[in-house]
């Protein structure tokens, strides 16, 4: 009897993001090249997928200027004082997926209960949203 291949346990895309974030530890840039790196990021978005994350990137400078854009997996993300990501955005076309998301990790203060929400999908940029996502940023780094 042969031998059964392992299963694939992880896409293309998210072995991409692995490397990618082996990278950005190894490189602990400044903060001028974290932000180029992450308008690069931008850059290379579909542009429906570009057009949510800079206002996405508009929006964070207003309600939490205090923290800082790298990249984390290889994604927009948003950092505190101490580079721990609060936020993030997962476009689209990252994980081929129908939408975008926004994330907030463990460092963010939107600890409600038992149970609440870490993660938003996307799929247009409206002023419901715009209010949304600037109540929860204002409160994940409050």
């Amino acid at each position: 009897m042969a031998a059964k291949k392992p299963a694939e346990t992880f896409t293309a895309e998210e072995k991409a993001a692995m490397r990618q974030r082996a990278k950005e530890l190894k490189a602990n840039a400044s903060k001028e090249v974290a932000l180029k790196d992450v308008l690069a990021a931008y850059k290379k978005m579909s542009p429906a997928d570009r057009e949510i994350g800079e206002k996405l990137h508009a929006l964070v400078k207003k309600s939490a200027p205090q923290l800082w854009a790298k990249t984390w997996y290889g994604m927009p993300a948003y950092a505190n004082e101490d580079g721990k990501a609060v936020l993030f955005y997962q476009d689209a076309g990252k994980f081929k997926t129908r939408y975008s998301t926004i994330g907030f990790n463990e460092h963010a203060n939107l600890d409600e209960g038992s149970l609440w929400a870490t993660s938003f999908a996307i799929i247009k940029w409206t002023g419901t949203v715009e209010k949304q996502l600037a109540a929860l940023i204002k409160k994940s780094v409050s």
